[in-house]
Formats: structure tokens, C-alpha cells, sequence
């Protein structure tokens, strides 16, 4: 019989594709089809999802008539609970058979697999996650290498279905893994790393097939199965984005909106003081996070891009809908060691506009900008486009000392400001940004220290 998959991934909260999208998908969809995303549809930097716990996502995907969603990373961005909430309240089901809890239990709600079946034929569903490395702990859970578990899914299923499909968000390259290694698997829908294969490949005697990002294409592959044999007949990725729009996916979103604003409009303290923020300029909306940074590690050097901020806040009531709109990236508290000649090289290009105005895209980063370097317990003295000096508490800088840095795992990596990545004994913090400038603008000594200058304007 024909057997229709119609596949999404990395959809990234690009709802008014999506509404696109869905009215694509209602002009395919017949008895044969079944409809699958392959992770990161709930990413958490919109309003709609934080003020929901990520219910807002669950109605778009129950609308649209999904059969199944795997657990891609930003599904547990927001932590290892709201997912159990996702999973528990949706009526699809999540999917990831390497996630498990930190004490190596199962995640309450989210299964291993699915089995469907459609006018008799039975459709095994495998998820699979990635793996974050040292962020999977902070985030509460584990990552199981994912072919053990997949082969025991499928031999814990031997005999219950026709056709078994891999829906992955582990990426291209283990996606080839899965297929050469595995038996018993004949689909699989990647995810993770934004590839728009022009047609499906086929590997091992395995589909493969994914579908881009941002709910911009729909994938499409029509397959024959009979006698235990799947056999493709045609595959390929239609462009939705001059589809006409869904009025009623946009309804449950302006619905979900609203009960997002309601919570998250809610004061939670007040400030006496405006806070500015500016891309190139040293601003005291910055440096409050550079001295938050700085506070929380005990290092020689806070040290944060201005990038990561979307803008300053008036004197006033604070509420978590401003603090979210102001930093909405999912980038954790870092420290590290590195030595004062790439601090130096780092803090130099920051002087430079282009810098400064440079992409600010990056894993976990929402930032527009780069945006301009800012320091805790350090003083630059600068003429015209040039450093002279680097004090770090009260000390010349060493180009050969080994610093110990507060700043975020951005950073750390090297994005943007490139030498900063050659640092050492790394380690991270479970908060997210956002966390600590919520808890620190709170302190009053810390809103009145933040507007101290610390780059110094020197006429030579």
C-alpha cells in the first residue's frame, strides 16, 4: 500500500511560516499520510511559548494534525520540566529514545518510540536527540549513545511493524551512522543541522531526507510498502512560503499571546533608575551583566558582549516580559582561563565598528549584533582606535598570565571575537543570562556600579 509522509524540522518558532505551511500540508494530507517534525519546533525565545510553558506549541502542532515530534535541543531549553509539561499535555506524542533523567530514568511523558497504524499498516517511530555535551546536565537530563538504543527499539519491536522511520534530529552525519549500522530501519527524517536535500538519498537501503529550517519548505515522500520491502516512488521539499497563510494557526497564536502577556506582565519588582543600552557604546545596561558575571565566578575579569542585549529599560516596574525581550538568548554563565595577550586582541577589535555591528547568530545566541565589549574589575585606556593600556584590578595586563574569565559560553567558544576560544578548564553555570540580569538589576549597588565607565578616553 502507499504510505505519504509529509516532514518538518527546525521550524525555530517561525509560527507565520508555519501557518503557511499548514495550509499546505491540509491540500496534501489524504488516508495515507502521516506528518512528522523533526525537532527544535518549540524554540523558546517567543513570548508565546514562555508565558504557555510551550502549550502554545502543542496547539499549533495538534491543529495541524502531527503524528509525532522528537525532542530536538531547543525543546529542553526552557529546562527538563516544562518538556515533562509539553509531553504530558499534548495528545501527540514527543519522541526521543537516548533522553533520560540525570539518575538514568526514564523523562516522565516523553516516549522511546510510537506505533501508528494506518488502514492496517504498522509504522514503528524512533526519536533520537542530540547531544549537548556538559549543557545536557544543566539542563537536568542525560544523552544515551544513540545507536545502542535505537538497535534495542527495534529489536524490542521485532515482529509489530511494516515500516520502522527514524526521526532524528541528531544530524546529517550520525543520521549516515544510523543508516550504515543499523538493520531493520527504512526511513530516516533528519533534523538539526538546517540541510534542504533537493532530493531524498538513499544510503544503506535507508531514505534519507531533511527538510531545511524556519518552516520555509514541507517535505514530501510518497513510498510503496508491501511484503516488508519500502520502496520510494518520489520525494521532495515544496516551497510554502507564497502558500496562503492559516487564519486559524494565527488565532491560536494571538489566543496564546494573550495568556502569555497576562502572566509574564506582572510585576515582580521595581528599579529607580533608567537603564540605557547601546551596540557600540559602553552602556550601564552591560556592565550590570559584566558585574554579575564577575560576582557570581570571584574572577579576575567579567567580561561580555553587549550583543547579548537587546536594549535598555526604563525606571519603573520590571516584569519578566521585559526581562525576556531584553535578553532573550540561551547562553549560560561561563568561566574560564585564558591568557591577557587574547584578552588584549579581543578588547582591541572590540574598538572597531564593524565588530560591534558583526552578526550576532550563534548556538543559543538571539542576538541581532555582536555588540561591543564589556568589562568587571578591569579599566581600558583607549586613544582614538587604539588600546594603551589594560588594568585588571588595579594591575597592568600580563600577556602571558593566565586570567580567569566570567563571561558566557558564547564567548568562550570564540564567536565573533575569535581568540578569546583559546582558553582552558572551562565550566559552566545552569542559569541562563536572562537569570542573572533578572536577579541583578534587582540590586541597587549593582544598578548604581554599573554606570561607572570602564573604558577611559586618554588624549596622547
Amino acid at each position: 500500500m502507499r504510505l505519504n509522509i509529509l516532514h518538518t524540522n527546525d521550524i525555530h518558532c517561525n509560527f507565520e511560516n508555519f501557518s503557511k505551511l499548514v495550509s499546505k500540508i491540509k491540500g496534501l494530507k489524504n488516508e495515507n499520510t502521516i506528518i512528522l517534525d523533526a525537532g527544535d519546533f518549540a524554540d523558546f525565545k517567543k513570548i508565546e511559548l514562555q508565558g504557555t510553558n510551550g502549550i502554545a506549541a502543542v496547539e499549533l502542532l495538534e491543529y495541524a494534525g502531527y503524528d509525532a515530534i522528537t525532542v530536538g535541543n531547543n525543546e529542553t531549553f526552557n529546562g527538563i520540566e516544562t518538556l515533562k509539561y509539553m509531553a504530558g499535555k499534548s495528545k501527540i506524542p514527543f519522541l526521543s529514545s537516548n533522553i533520560c533523567g540525570l539518575e538514568f530514568n526514564e523523562v516522565n511523558c516523553v516516549k522511546k518510540s510510537t506505533l501508528l497504524n494506518k488502514n492496517g499498516l504498522r509504522i514503528l517511530i524512533i526519536g533520537a536527540s542530540p547531544d549537548l555535551g556538559p549543557f545536557n546536565e544543566l539542563l537536568g537530563y542525560h544523552i544515551k549513545d544513540y545507536i545502542e538504543v535505537i538497535r534495542e527499539e527495534i529489536a524490542s519491536n521485532n515482529g509489530k511493524y511494516d515500516v520502522c522511520i527514524v526521526l532524528s534530529h541528531l544530524g546529517m552525519d550520525k543520521d549516515k551512522n544510523i543508516a550504515e549500522q543499523l538493520d531493520g530501519i527504512h526511513v530516516i527524517i533528519g533534523g538539526h543541522f538546517h540541510i534542504l536535500m533537493d532530493k531524498p538519498e538513499i544510503l544503506n537501503g535507508k531514505i534519507i531526507f531533511t527538510s531545511g529550517s524556519y518552516a520555509k519548505n514541507l517535505g514530501v515522500l510518497n513510498l510503496e510498502v508491501s511484503d516488508n520491502k519500502v520502496e520510494l516512488l518520489s520525494g521532495e521539499n515544496i516551497d510554502t512560503t507564497n502558500c496562503e497563510v492559516c487564519d486559524d494557526i494565527i488565532d491560536i497564536l494571538n489566543k496564546n499571546k494573550e495568556k502569555a502577556l497576562d502572566e509574564l506582565s506582572k510585576p515582580i519588582y521595581a528599579i529607580d533608575t533608567d537603564l540605557w543600552h547601546d551596540v557600540v557604546e559602553e552602556n550601564p545596561m552591560t556592565n550590570l551583566l559584566a558585574d554579575a558575571l564577575e560576582d557570581v565566578f570571584k574572577c579576575d575579569l567579567g567580561l561580555i558582549n553587549s550583543g547579548v542585549i537587546n536594549g535598555g529599560i526604563r525606571k519603573g516596574n520590571v516584569t519578566l516580559k521585559k526581562i525576556l525581550e531584553l535578553c532573550p538568548s540561551y547562553l549560560n554563565p561561563t568561566r574560564f582561563e585564558i591568557q591577557g595577550k587574547f584578552i588584549w586582541e579581543a578588547l582591541q577589535n572590540s574598538l572597531d565598528t564593524d565588530y560591534c555591528y558583526a552578526d550576532g547568530a550563534g548556538p543559543g545566541s538571539r542576538g541581532k549584533y555582536l555588540g561591543k565589549l564589556h568589562v568587571s574589575n578591569a579599566v581600558i585606556e583607549y586613544s582614538g582606535r587604539k588600546i594603551i593600556n589594560i588594568f585588571i584590578n588595579g594591575e597592568k595586563l600580563n600577556h602571558e598570565k593566565w586570567y580567569s574569565v566570567a563571561s558566557s559560553d558564547y564567548l568562550q567558544r570564540g564567536t565573533g571575537y575569535t581568540s578569546l576560544k583559546n582558553n582552558k578548564n572551562v565550566s559552566y553555570n545552569g542559569v541562563y543570562l536572562k537569570d542573572l540580569l533578572r536577579e541583578y538589576m534587582a540590586k541597587k549597588e549593582f544598578v548604581n556600579k554599573a554606570f561607572a565607565d570602564r573604558w577611559i578616553l586618554k588624549q596622547r
